[in-house]
């Protein structure tokens, strides 16, 4: 109908106008002409197109099953058992205080009846004279520790060889009279956020289990100052602790630790300490049986020194701040005190708290570094000699002294003592004025034994009686006749450093 109008009104116009819209119909098809021209100009050729294929499918199952066939003979299962006292025990804290759930459960506030502890963890052999890698947290406080090897039904009897407490790492060592596969470490160092990786161990105690994920984040800061992980989404769960995390070249670039998890089970945030780590602090407890480390003695706030305007008002750009300098302590002889501001050690600008602790740790004990410092604004430079962190802070290293010539034989409780002098006893962070006794062995099936006492506790006081020699031990002793209550005080170390208990039983027949 439209059409039909238009063309009417055409005929009956006048020539002028009849000439404008022919015009007007010219111009349109020449500007469609020019336009339809110019898009056809613009679209490229066909025949530059390269064809698009699909890659060959990356056979990860098989892949998988290639490292889990490798690793696996490498991976032992670790039980450990101990009769020790029960220390007290913290009550659970909401995930945002401490997020870091360690495989052994919640702790509570109280004290628990005194039962034998069993542990369940992973290990990993790095040495065919079977020398393993595991946790600390695995063996720590253990009497007796058993190592099950892949595809045998027995158990070994394993030593511990030395632990680092600030890393959570141990090394143990057992006989099976003949050379064992051994695990090829990798450098952590070249690992990348989103590589393959797989976890391996004895979750729940069911051994040989394998999970896959992918590197989720490097370098996140754990619990302890040396400790930096590797976060995963494989699964790690109860007894995977001491494991191999492995890359898919077959090497163990981490060993899985701990958890994120508000229930303590695995939520899909797991974190092992790396490989370079690991290796590290083995070298140095295969050689001296523990870790050693150099320390200033100063204690620091990290955040303090990210704050660009609380360091202004030191008069400092960068550094880190001293909150205290220990007592005695390197950086006290050296002069330091809280408030200073330390902007460079040795040849090394300081602009946080590792750069601080890892140039000094790194240090020899014994060695001279130079430090720049921050006082009241002005700048001043000192030296200070780096000692064995373990002596300036034994509190945190937890060691135990070498053990002396025996002091006697197995007395009718079943404990062999060792006297310990005060000073002794505070290099393990137990601040006593009078010698005291550390119980160096228990007799199996002895009154000790039964009470649940174990190695490397402090005895106190026998029925209310103090004891500081061995001597006063077998005097009290042998007035004790079967039947006679027997009321023990003692002092364990725990989480919460010394803690105190007592045991309570009745003499033998």
């Amino acid at each position: 109908m439209g059409i039909s109008v238009w063309t009417y009104r055409l005929k009956h116009s006048g020539w002028p106008t009849r000439l404008a819209i022919v015009a007007t119909l010219g111009v349109g098809v020449v500007l469609g002409t020019l336009i339809s021209n110019g898009v056809r100009a613009a679209r490229p050729s066909s025949g530059d197109a390269q064809p698009l294929s699909v890659p060959s499918p990356v056979q990860l199952s098989s892949e998988f099953s290639r490292i889990a066939e490798l690793a696996e003979p490498t991976v032992v299962n670790i039980t450990s058992r101990t009769n020790a006292p029960s220390r007290a025990r913290r009550a659970p804290r909401a995930p945002s205080d401490d997020p870091f759930q360690e495989f052994f459960g919640p702790f509570f506030d109280r004290e628990v009846p005194q039962r034998p502890r069993r542990g369940l963890g992973s290990g990993i052999i790095v040495d065919p004279a079977g020398y393993i890698l595991t946790n600390y947290h695995v063996i720590e406080g253990a009497d007796r520790i058993e190592v099950g090897l892949a595809g045998e039904n027995r158990q070994h009897r394993a030593q511990v060889v030395g632990f680092d407490r600030e890393t959570d790492v141990a090394v143990i060592k057992i006989d099976a009279g003949r050379p064992l596969a051994a695990a090829k470490m990798g450098n952590s160092d070249a690992a990348r956020v989103g590589d393959w990786v797989l976890a391996i161990g004895s979750p729940f105690g069911l051994d040989a289990t394998v999970t896959a994920g992918i590197i989720s984040y490097k370098g996140r800061q754990g619990m302890e100052q040396f400790q930096r992980f590797i976060q995963t989404d494989a699964a790690i769960n109860h007894g995977n602790s001491g494991g191999p995390l492995v890359n898919l070249a077959g090497e163990v670039i981490g060993i899985n630790t701990a958890i994120l998890s508000s229930q303590g089970a695995f939520a899909g945030v797991g974190f092992a300490l790396p490989s370079n780590t690991a290796v590290q602090v083995y070298n140095q407890l295969v050689k001296h049986g523990r870790m050693v480390r150099g320390s200033i003695g100063i204690s620091f706030d990290s955040q303090l020194s990210q704050n660009k305007g609380a360091l202004a008002t030191f008069g400092a750009e960068h550094g880190v701040v001293i909150g205290e300098a220990t007592p005695g302590g390197p950086a006290q002889k050296a002069g330091l005190r809280h408030g200073d501001v330390i902007y460079r050690i040795g040849d090394k600008d300081v602009h946080s708290g590792d750069d601080l602790v890892n140039t000094v740790s790194a240090t020899p004990v014994g060695q001279k570094l130079p430090v720049y410092f921050i006082r009241d604004k002005e700048k001043k430079e000192t030296s200070v000699v780096v000692e064995d962190r373990a002596k300036v802070f034994p509190e945190r290293a937890g060691t135990l002294p070498e053990a002396m010539p025996d002091e006697g034989e197995v007395g009718r409780l079943g404990l062999t003592v060792e006297q310990l002098t005060p000073a002794q006893a505070q290099s393990l962070g137990l601040e006593i004025d009078e010698p005291v006794l550390l119980v160096r062995d228990v007799e199996p099936g002895s009154l000790a034994d039964d009470l649940g006492i174990g190695r490397n506790t402090i005895l106190l006081e026998v029925n209310h009686q103090a004891v500081h020699t061995p001597a006063q031990l077998r005097l009290l002793e042998s007035a004790l006749k079967p039947g006679d209550a027997v009321v023990l005080y003692l002092r364990g170390y725990g989480r919460d450093g010394w803690t105190g208990f007592y045991r309570y039983g009745t003499m033998p027949e």
